[in-house]
């Protein structure tokens, strides 16, 4: 049975969770997920205290997970470029031991940068937590943006 409720989530319906599941099918080059419900695809973001008992504490991450974050990112660049109408690009590097940095830039202009550790183990408790963490994001790259609007639109 699956992490998520069998009834529809109200969360399903916002613009970062619509855009995550766009972004994980974007990065689906084999066809893994074609005809898979939301519920499926979101699945493997969400890391239940039980779940994330079972992941060790060292390994290096799999190309599902590594997919995962990078959907992530993109989710929240593409909404950074709809909300300023600029042009936000991610960039997601990562060590093979899941080490790395995620950053995203509008311009000349770094409006997120965030420093990625044990990256097998990620994941969030809900989708709700999920989209509070991306909100975050958001909220301070919007803020960055309006700020150095100059840079940001080089």
């Amino acid at each position: 049975m699956s992490t998520l409720t069998r009834e529809r989530d109200p969360i399903l319906d916002t613009d970062f969770i619509k855009e995550m599941i766009r972004q994980m099918r974007a990065l689906d080059s084999y066809g893994t997920y074609d005809g898979q419900p939301v519920e499926k695809l979101l699945e493997p973001l969400i890391l239940t205290r039980e779940r994330k008992a079972q992941i060790p504490l060292i390994g290096d991450p799999d190309e599902q997970t590594v997919a995962s974050l990078k959907a992530f990112y993109n989710a929240i660049a593409t909404l950074i470029e709809k909300e300023c109408g600029l042009m936000a690009v991610p960039l997601v590097h990562l060590s093979h031991e899941g080490f790395g940095r995620a950053l995203i830039t509008v311009g000349k202009l770094v409006v997120s940068d965030r420093t990625l550790r044990d990256v097998h183990r990620f994941g969030f408790e809900s989708l709700s937590k999920m989209k509070t963490e991306a909100d975050k994001i958001l909220a301070v790259a919007l803020s960055v943006v309006s700020e150095h609007a100059d840079v940001a639109g080089m």
